[in-house]
């Protein structure tokens, strides 16, 4: 399976100067938060692909606009094609604002997934927006990452923990990816391509998202091809 994850900065080669065909081989697309709400509606429509996506911090306006056509799995643990993925938008508070968390608020979110977690058996990618505390993020207040996401990665060991909120066009040297334990931790800005092994899913179920975590419908979600496993 091809997966798309995009975060942080619109890229120019998907919107400004599109390519018909230029998203047609990929089977997912995975945003990880600071986008514009008309840019994964433009990724949404001209792929194939459904979209899932997180906050950022930058991304209020997502409450009267959101993205059209895709679905916010923030707070929520999904199962795409087998594949179990697990949404934790937001950032360490450091100011007053949207999609900000303390510490202790994001363990709380954390916490309140752990029944789903035990039910799929686990987790194989986390859409994130912040870092794990150490691992890729910055000094000052405004780009540190979360200690609790350390912990997640050292109880759940995700295959893949993505991430954006640190510009890689502003800290040239931080390395794209890194292993913490045996998961890679990816700093997906502007974008980067993924390639997950595919699994067994019967046929009938090839294309439905199924929700293992209860939600209200979001406004601008697609109506069709879900289930909810509660």
């Amino acid at each position: 399976m091809r997966i798309l994850c995009v975060a942080d900065e619109e890229c120019p080669a998907l919107w400004d100067y599109y390519t018909p065909g230029r998203l047609a081989d990929y089977d997912l697309i995975l945003s990880c938060g600071d986008l514009k709400p008309e840019y994964l509606s433009f990724l949404v429509t001209m792929g194939r692909a459904p979209l899932l996506y997180v906050h950022g911090n930058h991304d209020a306006n997502y409450a009267k606009t959101p993205p059209e056509g895709c679905e916010n799995i923030d707070g929520h643990l999904v199962v795409w094609r087998g594949v179990r993925i697990l949404g934790l938008g937001g950032v360490p508070r450091c100011r007053p604002g949207t999609h900000q968390y303390t510490e202790r608020e994001m363990r709380r979110r954390i916490a309140a997934l752990r029944r789903a977690l035990k039910k799929a058996g686990g987790v194989d990618i986390v859409v994130a927006h912040a870092p794990p505390l150490g691992l890729d993020d910055l000094d000052d207040p405004a780009h540190r990452g979360f200690a609790a996401f350390t912990d997640l990665l050292e109880r759940y060991r995700p295959q893949y923990f993505l991430h954006g909120h640190i510009h890689l066009r502003y800290a040239p040297l931080l390395p794209r990816e890194r292993l913490c334990g045996g998961s890679r931790v990816i700093n997906v800005s502007e974008r980067f391509e993924l390639t997950v092994p595919d699994r067994a899913v019967p046929p009938e179920r090839k294309n439905e998202l199924v929700w293992m975590t209860r939600r209200r419908r979001e406004a601008g979600a697609e109506t069709g091809g879900h289930s909810e496993a509660v």
